[in-house]
């Protein structure tokens, strides 16, 4: 009799089967055009079977040896943060029929899952103040790359699309990656290095006929807020280009929305509500633009839908109102390859946005307005610190520069053996920046952890650096 394994279904029988099927008598016959040099023609070197309870003291004992990163002793962002995420959200967004749920292919045994996105993308366009949003995308930087693509479409025969000169690093690259095939050329636009606000004369300059659009961020990556949003609104739209916006979500309760000042296509990032950053996922990418079909029909990615039937009493139903994908009808005319969106993530936020409310939005902008604010007054303090050094304004995240020869490495690794995380090393990326660090303060972040911070770079610095 054949041994079965309990896990693996396959049989020799079955084994036979498929060999058969292919004309080979033998695994060793499938595997003979491997040359012999390239075999290991031993057994592997494999440990014997451990008990579950064993297995599960080994990876507790792994788990251990791990610092965690929620703890407030982190000041890592670098476009992502450390959020409290409430119990609430972690066992709705748990059950079962949000996470075996998938793509809703077939609406009519899909209702459930296409109503919770419904209101993610409602929940989304009230805190953007934008007039659709899909469901959903990746991550910030695709989103931001399939924004770039989605304005050179609307905007036909231009294929020119100007960034700020600080824009995030990672989102430059993932841009560079989907643009460069086709042709369309990026520029950026110069900036000051004083106040980080974009030089609104070299981007005037560079608007003509071949500019399809123009990426603005705000808050930007390094953390401070571009004051002269209005201005580059009225400079992009005169010269009949899309403006395109990227935000942090969580800043929405006490910022301006991109749709207040005129964006016509919105970007963001939502790991923030609700999902943990473990080492730089799950994210979300958040896409909306403002209601112009030119624009909506270009719309990567999903839209979820709402009718209802036309006499009463009124039965709504959900449906996917726009599926650009090459998989559906769109073929070789698809706007967008997101083959698994992130749905389960959208639910996440979805979940955390109406926890939230509108009360706990603007609670935690203050508090993190507050917190990082405060931060960087008293690195500030410091001898041989400048903080924030780029800009006035800013939220969440700022840049500190370190003035007295002491490089932001050795700032970083001094940090570590203290076990805090400092913020993310910025010298090869801004060079113009000199030696510093991008710092990321959250509501997480107590004022003891932000004090012990300031101690243990003050000790840094007048040890020189660790020399």
């Amino acid at each position: 009799m054949d041994f079965k394994h309990p896990w693996l279904p396959l049989t020799e029988d079955t084994k036979r089967a498929m060999l058969k099927s292919i004309g080979k008598t033998s695994l060793e016959e499938l595997f003979s055009n491997i040359p012999e040099k390239f075999r290991l023609n031993r057994d592997l070197n494999i440990t014997e079977s451990h008990t579950e309870i064993e297995v599960a003291r080994r990876m507790q004992e792994l788990a251990e040896k791990n610092d965690p990163a929620d703890n407030g002793r982190v000041f890592l962002g670098d476009g992502l943060g450390m959020h409290y995420i409430p119990s609430a959200t972690k066992a709705l967004a748990g059950r079962s029929e949000f996470v075996t749920a998938y793509t809703s292919y077939q609406p009519e045994v899909s209702q459930g899952m296409l109503q919770t996105l419904f209101e993610y993308q409602s929940l989304m366009t009230e805190l953007l103040e934008i007039d659709v949003v899909n469901s959903s995308m990746y991550d910030m930087a695709s989103a931001l790359a399939e924004a770039i693509l989605m304005s050179v479409r609307v905007k036909k025969k231009r294929k020119l699309v100007l960034v700020p000169g600080t824009i995030n690093p990672i989102h430059w690259r993932v841009v560079n990656t989907y643009t460069e095939p086709l042709d369309i050329d990026l520029e950026k636009v110069e900036y000051n290095r004083k106040t980080g606000q974009m030089d609104l004369a070299d981007l005037e300059s560079r608007l003509n006929e071949n500019v399809a659009g123009v990426y603005l961020e705000n808050p930007s990556y390094l953390g401070f807020i571009e004051a002269g949003v209005d201005k580059i609104n009225d400079l992009v739209h005169d010269a009949n280009a899309l403006l395109i916006a990227g935000v942090d979500i969580m800043s929405m309760g006490i910022i301006r929305p991109p749709g207040d000042y005129g964006a016509d296509i919105v970007v963001a990032e939502g790991q923030s509500l609700g999902s943990p950053m473990s080492y730089g996922g799950p994210l979300l990418g958040i896409f909306g633009c403002v209601d112009d079909m030119k624009l909506i029909r270009q719309l990567p990615g999903r839209l979820v839908g709402m009718t209802r039937t036309s006499d009463e009493p009124f039965k709504r139903g959900f449906v996917l109102t726009l599926s650009p994908r090459e998989q559906h009808i769109r073929r070789e005319k698809a706007t967008s390859n997101i083959c698994s969106n992130q749905a389960l993530i959208a639910v996440t936020a979805a979940i955390d946005t109406s926890l939230l409310g509108p009360n706990g939005f603007r609670e935690i902008g203050e508090t993190i307005a507050y917190k990082s604010h405060y931060a960087a007054n008293r690195l500030n303090e410091l001898p041989g610190v400048d903080a924030p050094s780029i800009g006035d304004a800013f939220w969440k995240e700022f840049v500190v520069s370190f003035t007295n020869g002491v490089t932001a490495q050795s700032v970083h690794e001094g940090l570590l053996k203290l076990e805090i995380h400092g913020g993310k090393i910025l010298t090869t990326q801004f060079p113009d920046l000199g030696e510093s660090l991008l710092m990321c303060v959250t509501e997480i972040h107590t004022k003891d952890a932000i004090d012990e911070l300031v101690n243990a770079i003050n000790q840094i610095v007048s040890n020189g650096g660790g020399k």
